[in-house]
């Protein structure tokens, strides 16, 4: 049965990612209570002040600074605290840093919070997805990591570009890891109904996949070359991923979560794949259709997360 009080979200870390998704959740009315929680009182009241004084102009939503107890009656929770990389920081220096913030979090949840639906978009946020469930304890369906959401995002749209249709009429996935070894689905990707490399014959596009890929992989690294850091497109992934839990969508959306064994040699790390999502969290994870090489490519990703998450697990 549905909880029937007031709803209410809250966002653990109010830097610039979680600033943009607080607004964002306001903007399109996805919870009528949304609090704030850092390590930085201060910094968490200002944002809530800032994004609440903008409702006098859209909608009543109450936006406010709060602690951990108000995890207590929230529908979703999500965390993004955690540090950025640094220069010469290594990727494992990072992981290690953020899993433990994350953990560290996560334990200030369940002092709370009851099977609580974690959605982690803290960076490496496979790895961190991973860490929350493991310190949660909670069903992997219940924690959530915003994965390829994102990367996903940037495919369609790049690929809208390029064959100049309505990036909603595009169907393509990137899979995996949300990193360097992510995985770009051609095989299986759709434009309109009709399979992708038939679209681009019948308007005359030639597709350089390759290009294609790797300016989807490079999306995020290019707009902090360009501004410092990249918090809208996440802030619209997370709040997509938020409009399914809420409204009980059964939507399905590409992002990472713990899975179990019947994933063969994938079974126990968070990977990102497409997911019907509801308001139980993930209902179903499917096994998206890819051809051989896509399938090697997919084994070598989840490969790197493994040895990756095995060094973090060491300190």
């Amino acid at each position: 049965m549905k909880n029937k009080h007031r709803d209410k979200i809250v966002v653990v870390g109010a830097g610039n990612v979680g600033e943009a998704i607080a607004y964002t959740l306001m903007v399109r009315v996805q919870a009528n209570d949304i609090v704030l929680v850092d390590v930085n009182a201060d910094r968490a009241k200002g944002a809530a002040v800032d994004i609440a004084h903008g409702t006098s102009f859209h909608k009543q939503v109450w936006v406010r600074q709060g602690g951990y107890e108000e995890c207590a009656d929230a529908q979703i929770i999500i965390i993004t605290a955690g540090i950025a990389r640094k220069p010469g920081q290594t990727r494992l220096d990072l992981a290690k840093t953020n899993v433990s913030i994350v953990k560290s979090i996560t334990e200030n949840i369940m002092k709370y919070a009851k099977n609580p639906l974690i959605l982690v978009v803290s960076n490496p946020a496979d790895l961190t997805t991973a860490a929350v469930l493991e310190a949660s304890g909670l069903p992997a369906n219940r924690v959530i990591g915003s994965g390829t959401s994102l990367d996903t995002a940037r495919f369609r749209y790049n690929l809208s570009t390029k064959l100049h249709v309505n990036v909603e009429d595009i169907q393509a996935y990137i899979v995996g890891e949300h990193g360097d070894s992510q995985v770009a689905v051609w095989s299986s990707a759709m434009v309109g109904g009709f399979p992708l490399e038939d679209y681009a014959r019948q308007v005359g596009v030639s597709l350089d996949k390759k290009e294609i890929a790797e300016h989807t992989k490079n999306g995020g690294a290019e707009i902090i070359g360009l501004k410092g850091a990249t918090f809208y497109g996440i802030a619209m992934a997370v709040s997509t991923i938020v409009e399914a839990i809420m409204k009980d969508d059964s939507a399905i959306l590409p992002v990472a979560h713990v899975l179990d064994e019947s994933f063969g040699s994938w079974a126990g790390m968070a990977v990102s794949l497409p997911c019907r999502i509801g308001w139980e969290g993930i209902e179903a994870c499917l096994r998206i259709p890819m051809n051989e090489e896509e399938q090697k490519a997919m084994d070598a990703s989840i490969k790197v997360l493994q040895e990756l998450w095995a060094q973090v697990k060491q300190q």
